[in-house]
Order: structure tokens, then C-alpha cells, then sequence
């Protein structure tokens, strides 16, 4: 066991942070680099250290890590199902060794549901992470989708966390010379959020808490086309499956502010959700640290929203990690 005691100043907690285990890198370099193609090369020789070191110097006592894109998933069921375990064992290894400063969402090698069912079982109960990421879409189907039902059951019935990152829609055309991350992330987040609204999942896994990147991509541009749709007599049978209402579901979400940590996107997102339903995150290493706490710091935040934002709505969350620096 390393000790790694984070510094008495450090208090954020960083629920947007990357890893990158060898074995991942090993099978997926090509992918991995392919989806991060206006990202400086450097972000893929990530090491635990690294995160440490970045961690302590922007005063970031515990972050809660996960696999980003294009995540374990390539077709290949068993070989899918064997990086999914190896990448969350690593995930896992790396929080003993470093007692307070990591959580792990677990990856799951969907669209494989048998799998995912097993590996939910197993990240969970035997390795005890602290919730599941996901990709927003997978070989094109959106949560919602039926044949997903089967997980997020599993999961309401756990009162689990679910995180979500986006990906790239495979059908979807991207503009020429365009990167995706740039337009179809936070599209892909917003049609993610969509999908679970409108298939009734967020309705009918209340128990479940979803966290989404980058202050939820384009849903606050989008909000009232989407809620506003629902009420159009077409919409009728789609309304029935969220009986308390699209803005009670939407408005009980959680986002991070990768990416949203500026003043137009923060203005939308405050005037949509109240401050509790806003998380850190850093997006690191793809992004440094720094870059966006500096930003939130230069908002009109009140101060008791800044703290709640950087730290205490994720103790809500992951109250495991209280005992990392006072409260």
C-alpha cells in the first residue's frame, strides 16, 4: 500500500477523471488515440502518479475514475468481457494502493447484457467500486433501449450511480475536418438523456442516480424542444411513461463541469438545475485540472455553491471519501 495522504489544503473531488490501465492501452492504443485526436498525444502515457501529482497540485483530495472513450467494447464478446474485468481489477488495485484518493466507475462490456449482468455482480459486490460508467451509446443503440432494460433494473435495485461519458454515434455522419468531440459528444450526451427520458428508464429506476459529462452537452439549449414536445398529442403514450414530468426527471440528474466551466454554459445550466445537482469534473488527462477550477473560480458563484459544486454534492454521492480532508 502507497500512502498518498492528499495535502490539508486539498478538498475537490473530481468525479470527471480518466484512467488509462496498460492492458487498456495495449489492446485499444489505435482506438484510443483515433477518439482523441485534437488531444496533445502526451494525455496516453497516463500513470497513477501522474494523477496524483495533478491531483495535488489543484487541491483535488479524491477523484473517481473511469474509462473514457471509446471504452472495452469492440465486438469481440469474451475478449470485451475479459478488458472490461482486467481494466476494473486495475481500477480497483489502484484505490487500495492509494487509500481515499480513488473511486472507480466500473466499465461494462455492453451491448454484451449477460456480461454486463456478471460484471456488475462482481465490481460491485467483490471488488466494492463505486458505480458504473458508461458510454452514451453503443454500436448505436441509446440507453433507453429495451434490450438495456435488464442493467438498469440491476442497477435501480442497487440504488447504484451511473456515470455517462459520450462517444460517437457510428450512423451518424460527422462534419468534414470537424472532430467529433467538438459537435457529436455533446450531442450523443444529449440523445443519451433523451433516450432514458423518453423510454421511461429515468422514470422507472427513481433509485438510481445519473451523472452526466460536460453539464449535460446541448440539453439546456435544447430543454424546452424536449419538454415542450411531450406535450404535442403525438407524444401522448411517451408522456405516460414519465408520470411525475420531464423537468422533475431531468432537473434530478447530475452534471459535471468538464467542459461547462464557463459563464454562458454555466448560466443555461443554473437556470436549469439548482447548484446540488452540479459535480466537479476535470476531465483529466485529457484536460488539465487547472483549467477548470480556475474557470469556475472566475464565476459568480456563491461561495456556499462553489463548495457544494467542488466538493459536497459528491460526498452526497460517494460519502466514503468525508474522511479525506474536513469537510
Amino acid at each position: 500500500m502507497t500512502t498518498t495522504n492528499p495535502s490539508r489544503a486539498s478538498y475537490r473531488i473530481d468525479t470527471h477523471h480518466h484512467i488509462l490501465p496498460p492492458v487498456y492501452v495495449e489492446q485499444e492504443r489505435d482506438r484510443i488515440m483515433e477518439a482523441a485526436r485534437m488531444i496533445p498525444p502526451g494525455f496516453i502515457d497516463w500513470t497513477p502518479r501522474r494523477s496524483i501529482e495533478e491531483m495535488d497540485q489543484n487541491a483535488v483530495a479524491s477523484a473517481i475514475a473511469s474509462i473514457s472513450t471509446p471504452g472495452v467494447w469492440s465486438g469481440s464478446k469474451q475478449r470485451d468481457r475479459r478488458l472490461a474485468r482486467l481494466c476494473n481489477e486495475f481500477g480497483a488495485r489502484m484505490a487500495q494502493d492509494h487509500p481515499g484518493r480513488f473511486g472507480m466507475f466500473a466499465a461494462l462490456p455492453l451491448p454484451d447484457i449477460d456480461g454486463s449482468l456478471r460484471e456488475i455482480e462482481y465490481t460491485l459486490d467483490v471488488l466494492k467500486l463505486d458505480g458504473i460508467g458508461l458510454m452514451t451509446n453503443y454500436d448505436g443503440k441509446w440507453p433507453g433501449d429495451r434490450a438495456f432494460a435488464p442493467v438498469f433494473d440491476e442497477l435501480n435495485r442497487r440504488k447504484s450511480r451511473v456515470y455517462f461519458h459520450p462517444t460517437t454515434p457510428g450512423s451518424c455522419p460527422v462534419l468534414p475536418d470537424v472532430e467529433a468531440a467538438l459537435i457529436e459528444f455533446p450531442t450523443d450526451t444529449v440523445r443519451a438523456v433523451v433516450s432514458l427520458l423518453f423510454s421511461g428508464t429515468l422514470s422507472r429506476c427513481g433509485d438510481l442516480d445519473f451523472i452526466f459529462s460536460h453539464g449535460g452537452g446541448t440539453l439546456p439549449m435544447l430543454l424546452m424542444r424536449i419538454v415542450g414536445s411531450l406535450n404535442l398529442p403525438a407524444m401522448h403514450e411517451v408522456l405516460a411513461r414519465v408520470p411525475k414530468g420531464p423537468m422533475h426527471e431531468l432537473q434530478r440528474l447530475y452534471y459535471d463541469t468538464a467542459s461547462a466551466a464557463n459563464a454562458p454554459v454555466m448560466a443555461a445550466l443554473r437556470k436549469f438545475v439548482p447548484a446540488s445537482q452540479i459535480l466537479f469534473g476535470s476531465d483529466f488527462p485529457y484536460w488539465p485540472i487547472e483549467w477548470n477550477w480556475s474557470s469556475l473560480a472566475k464565476l459568480d458563484l456563491l461561495p456556499v455553491e462553489l463548495h457544494a459544486i467542488e466538493r459536497a454534492n459528491a460526498l452526497r454521492l460517494f460519502p466514503r471519501f468525508s474522511h479525506t480532508c474536513p469537510g
